[in-house]
């Protein structure tokens, strides 16, 4: 990497990839989420390399990342540390199927850094985990349905791929919406077993808790939803949910994929003092390779233990993989790393919203530091649940982030959707965003 970042230049590279992907994988992509694009130009980005918080695409132009692989590349790409354990590996063998001493070293340290693990189970992607969540959670209560809210995102996969994005005809009322299948090919049958709930509404809660009284096995909420822009809870809110899940005797999961070691060494759990039954794990977990976890309380895993609930995996917690987290979490275990993300998380987030200010244009800035977003909302106030995001100003929100693009800093596609801070981003780093941020909000 040069260490200089500068305006976008050509992308023709990118083009002419894209045109030819388009011949051997379907839609000329490998996951629905990277059709996305380099602003007016319909094609993705090709990136060639990584290192630290900068990555360079196939034509030579520079970025700063906030994207960092949708967050899991945390400690930085090529991170020295990684890449000299994960070397060792690759000259011994990077999976045999069998147990492994890595695996249970990195079980005992997610042990000890999160509040609700007393038993862990790996597995390879968030979709993967959180199915094996809720299995856990059916299997010891021996119910099937479970609550969901609207516009969590928790996977690809059927189990819950449900109301993460609804269209507002499809919607149905406010205080008891439809659940929608996010994809045609999701059978009726798993759709009836999902209840979808309104975020951060607790009269709205406890009507549809006692409406399904006694049918609920879990109810699953992301605690700071990623994926609605990174809405924030309402003070209070997972309290509650804890109280009436405790009350009711319903497993309470927490998919912390997003937020799971990034928000601190504890995760949301830690951060909002509300402990879970379940909580699921990936992103920043793997520090860029492909694993995940989900991780409860002994008596909710017992049965999984047991062998009565079943579950299984031939990559699950290779030697690569569980390497690559362990090296990860001993790294995110340090006070001073997260607290660094944090802060220039924070900067970042006030230097957004003085630019709006001073610029006159709507925006929230809303999340944490570490993980947050920009929503141009039509009087700039944070959005509380899921439809609200839809009155925000999206097309605002694709120029903003071309107008970065185009000045070298690389931020999230998607408008609800979020940045990523990485521990390796450094004041130089940061200098340079927030004048970018500045210059975008001119332009805009």
């Amino acid at each position: 990497m040069t260490g200089r970042i500068g305006p976008l230049g050509g992308t023709d590279g990118s083009r002419a990839w894209f045109d030819r992907a388009q011949a051997s994988l379907a839609g000329g992509i490998s996951s629905s989420s990277r059709l996305t694009s380099t602003g007016p130009h319909p094609y993705p980005l090709y990136i060639a390399s990584g290192s630290g918080t900068r990555i360079r695409d196939i034509d030579g132009n520079e970025y700063l990342d906030y994207l960092i692989s949708y967050g899991s590349a945390i400690l930085g790409h090529a991170a020295p540390e990684l890449t000299e354990a994960l070397t060792a590996v690759l000259g011994t063998g990077t999976m045999f199927g069998t147990c492994n001493t890595a695996e249970v070293e990195l079980a005992e340290l997610i042990c000890e850094m999160v509040p609700c693990a007393e038993l862990v189970r790996f597995a390879n992607s968030g979709s993967e985990a959180v199915q094996g969540a809720v299995r856990a959670a059916r299997g010891y209560t021996g119910l099937s349905k479970i609550l969901k809210f609207e516009g969590h995102y928790h996977g690809w996969s059927d189990t819950l791929a449900i109301s993460n994005r609804p269209r507002v005809s499809e919607a149905g009322p406010y205080a008891t919406p439809n659940p929608v299948p996010h994809s045609p090919g999701i059978p009726a049958g798993i759709i009836d077993d999902v209840v979808v709930c309104p975020w951060n509404d607790p009269a709205a809660l406890r009507t549809c808790l006692d409406a399904h009284q006694g049918e609920f096995a879990a109810v699953i909420c992301e605690p700071i939803v990623a994926n609605n822009a990174c809405t924030m809870p309402a003070p209070g809110y997972l309290d509650l949910l804890r109280e009436e899940c405790t009350a009711r005797g319903i497993v309470l999961i927490f998919d912390e994929v997003c937020t799971g070691f990034r928000t601190g060494p504890g995760g949301a759990q830690a951060l909002f003092d509300v402990v879970p039954d379940l909580a699921v794990f990936s992103k920043a977990l793997g520090g860029g390779l492909p694993i995940a976890a989900f991780a409860g309380q002994r008596h909710v895993m017992e049965p999984l233990a047991r062998g009565d609930v079943k579950h299984g995996g031939t990559y699950n917690a290779s030697p690569l993989c569980a390497t690559s987290a362990l090296v990860t979490l001993r790294h995110l275990n340090q006070p001073g790393i997260t607290k660094h993300i944090e802060d220039s998380g924070q900067r970042l987030m006030e230097t957004i919203r003085r630019a709006a200010h001073d610029r006159r244009v709507p925006c929230a800035v809303q999340g944490v530091g570490a993980m947050f977003q920009t929503v141009f909302t039509p009087d700039g106030t944070p959005t509380r649940e899921y439809r609200e995001l839809l009155r925000a100003d999206q097309a605002r929100y694709h120029a903003f982030r071309h107008e970065l693009l185009t000045r070298g800093v690389h931020a999230n596609a998607f408008a609800l959707a979020c940045w990523f801070i990485p521990s390796a981003v450094t004041d130089d780093d940061l200098d340079a965003t927030c004048e970018a941020v500045e210059e975008a909000f001119k332009a805009l």
